[in-house]
């Protein structure tokens, strides 16, 4: 009886301490009220939904900043980045979809916040309708769009999301291949990276890294918050309370939230996340039916595929998970590294150039079982005293090939030209073991899910 009152004490004490770092910050939050006179609003489910909102705010940007981070130009008053983020009733998973700006949308009636004329429905970027009709038209297109009621709505500029990087001290984002932006400036090389709040600024907006465009700027933003996620789980943020008060009223103290979002929600998530792992949150992108949607008199939208999307707003509603479900123990994968290319796109042929019998196959059936498309057949090599392992492949496949030697570390890559699209693995006295490897931007289950242990970096 003794312990269990002297835990009661702790845990109590505990919250009281809570209440008491966290009191005063809701002063700083500037308020909006984007549920004002709203009616006919979708029916609310279970667990919590926040519309999570970018906008290209950079007015309390230093000149400097901008210089160093690519910020000039008139900002368009618009949303940058638009996430329904769900947090189910068990408090056991979040859930993040992101909208894309230039969804095809219809903004119901509504009166322009600046110029105070009436307007009728109509087609817009979805983007657009926060310039049009700031957080309220925002919200109710939203909720039209998708029949999900939202709890919360919070907005972040370019200022508050710099802040509160920095606040957590960086975040880590790993990559598998070189990537550079002259837009946004940013210049990363393949490896692991901690980016201060700038950096990672530049890596969110990024648009012209590959030619993805705006759907792969949002798998990127996916992958930083997953990583953020992690930062806020696995580097005691959440346990201490001096540090979650100075990440919490940094965010809190440059955002625009309702009236309903404060200090009080702060702790309570904090609270909730403390058990999460990066397993514990998953990813979506609303599934796109057409890419270049053309409307008269906007141009090219993205419209969304109405019957998949309306599967992936009814699992959020009714609080069920995205992902797929896993068979096995939870956390018993080994991390995977992300690589370039996805390994069932590249074609292996092992051979043993070795005396040791079965290295051939134990080799190819490792390399099948991280997903690269073996032959099953491997042979023998030409010489049979090979002691470090050989890629040998066409020079015209080097991305191709470079994920295979990620699998198989130590290994030694010879270019062979005219080889074609097939890798040759000649193993040697050297081999080990195969890493297991991931395409750098997986995609599973029928919304393209992902969680988040699946796009950070290992180790």
């Amino acid at each position: 009886m003794r312990i269990a009152a002297g835990l009661a004490v702790v845990v109590l004490g505990s919250g009281a301490v809570g209440h008491a770092v966290m009191t005063g910050l809701d002063t700083g939050i500037e308020r909006v009220d984007p549920f004002k006179d709203m009616k006919n609003r979708p029916q609310a489910g279970h667990g919590l939904n926040v519309l999570l909102v970018g906008t290209d705010g950079r007015g309390r940007i230093s000149p400097e900043e901008k210089r160093e981070y690519r910020l000039g130009g008139a900002p368009c008053h618009c949303t940058d980045t638009i996430m329904l983020v769900h947090l189910s009733a068990d408090k056991k998973r979040a859930s993040v979809i992101s909208l894309p700006r230039d969804s095809y949308a219809e903004v119901p009636a509504h009166r322009d916040r600046i110029t105070g004329k009436a307007h009728k429905a109509h087609p817009v970027r979805l983007n657009a309708a926060y310039a049009e009709g700031g957080p309220n038209l925002t919200v109710r297109t939203v909720e039209n769009m998708t029949r999900v009621k939202i709890d919360h709505y919070l907005e972040v500029d370019f200022t508050s999301f710099m802040r509160t990087v920095d606040a957590m001290g960086g975040v880590e984002i790993c990559t598998a291949k070189t990537m550079r932006d002259r837009g946004t400036g940013l210049d990363l090389l393949p490896g692991t990276h901690r980016l201060s709040g700038g950096q990672a600024l530049q890596y969110v907006r990024s648009r012209h890294v590959d030619g993805a465009s705006d759907l792969g700027r949002m798998q990127r933003q996916q992958r930083f918050l997953a990583a953020l996620l992690k930062q806020a789980t696995g580097s005691g943020v959440l346990l201490n309370p001096v540090k979650f008060k100075q990440v919490s009223s940094t965010l809190l103290g440059s955002v625009r939230a309702d009236k309903g979002f404060g200090s009080e929600q702060m702790l309570a998530l904090g609270q909730a996340m403390r058990d999460f792992t990066p397993s514990s949150s998953e990813f979506a992108s609303v599934p796109i039916g057409s890419p270049s949607y053309r409307v008269k008199g906007i141009g090219s939208t993205v419209r969304w595929d109405e019957p998949k999307a309306a599967r992936l707003f009814e699992a959020l509603r009714e609080d069920r998970p995205l992902a797929p479900v896993r068979t096995g123990q939870a956390g018993a994968r080994p991390v995977a590294v992300p690589v370039d290319v996805p390994p069932k796109q590249i074609r292996v042929q092992v051979e043993n150039g070795t005396r040791i019998d079965g290295l051939g196959g134990r080799v190819d059936a490792a390399l099948r079982a991280t997903g690269f498309d073996t032959t099953g057949t491997p042979g023998n090599g030409a010489g049979r005293d090979v002691e470090r392992t050989v890629i040998a492949y066409d020079p015209r496949w080097d991305r191709t090939a470079r994920t295979v030697a990620t699998a198989l570390p130590g290994s030694r890559l010879r270019a062979v030209p005219g080889q074609g699209r097939t890798v040759v693995v000649i193993a040697g006295a050297d081999y080990r073991t195969v890493v297991p490897v991931r395409a750098e931007d997986p995609h599973q289950g029928p919304f393209g899910v992902v969680t988040g242990d699946q796009v950070v970096c290992g180790g």
